[in-house]
């Protein structure tokens, strides 16, 4: 299911990734820059996006040498602030700016470069493989609290959760919760952590990226669906968002000539689907920032 999914946690543990050492040059905004000549651009915000943006970085520059661009961490709401302040270029993020508190939508252009899928993900031993949503939910808000009352082993649930600010947690408790509130856990602000955490230790539950997951645990079906990229891009799996990189109006020449290359058809049709993430162009279905999903018309 996932085994065709490469494992970037260490990468994303780090927290930051600077990639080059070029000279830097103008900032965001909607000031000219050219990526021919010295440029800077510094992506920050959501980790589950971050090794994405960390590779096509990496070979955006190889084939720009006056680019400089640095990629961090932090989460969606960190990138959205920053962005927002203009103390970025890029603001990475899982969430529309909309959905989250303090951030001004309209002063800020959304481009939306992937889909990620995300999934509830189990410590092997646990013995369980499949849950309804509704069982989902139980565990999360608390009311189901060891695995065998699913099935499984004679062993204490462990919630482990995103961070407040994750857009991780918010597209998760989106299409699980129903608006309940989240049982009171342990709280990890980074995917290569939760990641970890989740296959070193027994009865732990959370959730991740596809991206992110790997044969160390065991992604959980929902409702007997498998989290696949297929089964997200008909909606068939509800857990999933839109990566979003975000800017300050619209982007200078160099950032703008940076977003352009990840959404070109070559890199989606590649780097993306490498990287564990779901090309923009293949979704059969839209989601706003209502979480209305709509059918794409051919």
């Amino acid at each position: 299911m996932m085994n065709k999914k490469r494992f970037f946690a260490t990468v994303a543990a780090l927290g930051v990734v600077t990639i080059g050492l070029s000279a830097c040059g103008n900032g965001g905004g909607s000031d000219s820059s050219s990526s021919s000549s010295s440029a800077k651009i510094t992506a920050v915000g959501s980790t589950a996006l971050q090794p994405l943006v960390e590779k096509a970085a990496s070979n955006y520059q190889s084939q720009n040498k006056g680019v400089n661009i640095s990629v961090q961490g932090g989460g969606s709401g960190t990138g959205l602030s920053q962005v927002q302040e203009g103390s970025v270029q890029i603001g990475n993020s899982d969430i529309f700016a909309s959905q989250q508190s303090g951030i001004k939508a309209s002063k800020l252009v959304d481009h939306k470069v992937a889909v990620v899928g995300m999934t509830p993900v189990v410590n092997k031993d646990v013995g369980v493989k499949n849950v309804s949503m509704d069982q989902l939910k139980q565990i999360f808000t608390g009311k189901i609290t060891n695995w065998k009352q699913l099935g499984g082993k004679n062993e204490k649930i462990t919630v482990v959760n995103r961070a407040k600010g994750s857009g991780t947690r918010a597209t998760f408790e989106a299409a699980v919760l129903n608006g309940e509130t989240a049982v009171k856990s342990q709280e990890q602000d980074s995917s290569g952590t939760v990641q970890k955490i989740v296959s070193t230790t027994p009865g732990v539950i959370s959730y991740l990226a596809f991206s992110y997951v790997n044969d160390s645990l065991q992604a959980l079906s929902i409702d007997n669906v498998k989290p696949t990229d297929a089964n997200v891009e008909t909606n068939d799996w509800k857990i999933w968002s839109y990566e979003h990189m975000y800017t300050k109006g619209q982007p200078n020449k160099a950032t703008k000539e940076f977003l352009d290359y990840i959404v070109a058809k070559k890199q989606q049709k590649g780097l993306v689907k490498k990287m564990g993430y779901i090309s923009i162009h293949d979704m059969k279905v839209s989601k706003d920032a209502n979480n209305n999903v709509t059918d794409n018309k051919n």
